[in-house]
């Protein structure tokens, strides 16, 4: 048996608390009532930090259409994290040649087939197209919020890196001085909502985990640019601090992709802000413990519990 790391044993305390619940895959986990009931408090802040600007609220499936996830260009980029949907597509005596395969042993799965649908990556991808669809953005731009459960494949011990996650997002969709005007203005917000939780912070200019040599020049890019940023909150490590909170500037990529344009007929821009719902929660659980009932009664007050 390996030797426990610091990772594992704050893993081990959340499966024991019964925070989370294991299923036998790293990064796939159940989720109890309390945990649960820290995240409602955690997005009825959330949604108090975001009012003022009257978001549309949309919600979409943790799954997408296939064609829009190619079109995004998703693949060019992290096709080590993507996930796909395959399903059972055969007939009769197929089925038969399928049990049998499971009673040897064997692998089931390379009789299925791509279906139409691919795992929702971020919570905005399927909103682009949609907006879209609505026509060219008014004169004040849009903006929405979306909150998803998104899948990455990136199996891991460490519990803030799960593959089933949830992503709470703004999405400002408009000319490039809206959206980063929007971009700004949540650095400060999102800022404010952490020290409100009383949880120490650094925000720091990042990048995507872009796939390849390609990547490596992305990634650089996006640095340099200073396109995204990142509020990164100690749970695993403090050499090696958890992002909880992204901001970042997309440039005028979805508009170009989907057809975003402006009323003035230039090609739409977007940005948007984005909190790892169960990274938060998990912050909070590393911060002040996995016993809430010792947490500060002012915290169980702002989240509600």
């Amino acid at each position: 048996m390996l030797a426990k790391t610091e990772t594992a044993t704050f893993l081990d305390d959340l499966f024991d608390t019964g925070l989370l619940i294991e299923t036998g895959v790293d990064g796939l986990y159940g989720r109890s009532g309390l945990f649960e009931a820290i995240g409602d408090g955690f997005q009825a802040m959330v949604t108090r930090y975001g009012a003022a600007d009257e978001p549309e609220v949309v919600r979409f499936p943790p799954a997408m259409s296939r064609q829009v996830f190619e079109k995004s260009g998703y693949m060019k980029s992290f096709p080590q994290l993507a996930g796909t949907v395959h399903c059972f597509c055969g007939n009769p005596a197929d089925h038969v040649s399928l049990l049998q395969t499971i009673e040897q042993g064997g692998d089931w799965t390379e009789g299925q087939k791509a279906s139409e649908i691919v795992l929702t990556p971020a919570a905005c991808y399927p909103l682009y197209p949609t907006a879209a669809k609505r026509g060219t953005l008014p004169d004040e731009g849009r903006l929405f919020d979306l909150m998803s459960y998104c899948f990455r494949h990136e199996p891991s011990q460490d519990p803030a890196r799960q593959q089933f996650f949830r992503m709470r997002e703004f999405v400002r969709m408009g000319t490039p001085e809206q959206v980063t005007e929007f971009r700004a203005s949540w650095l400060e917000r999102g800022q404010a909502l952490i020290a409100e939780l009383g949880l120490p912070f650094t925000v720091d200019v990042a990048n995507d985990p872009f796939f390849g040599r390609t990547g490596k020049m992305l990634a650089v890019n996006q640095r340099d640019q200073r396109l995204k940023f990142e509020l990164l909150i100690a749970i695993e490590s403090e050499e090696k601090p958890t992002a909880c909170l992204s901001f970042n500037y997309h440039q005028d990529h979805f508009g170009k992709t989907f057809g975003l344009t402006t009323e003035g007929g230039e090609v739409g821009h977007t940005a948007c802000v984005g909190f790892g719902h169960e990274r938060v929660i998990l912050a909070l659980l590393k911060h002040y413990g996995t016993n809430v009932d010792r947490w500060p009664a002012s915290l169980r007050h702002s989240l509600g519990l």
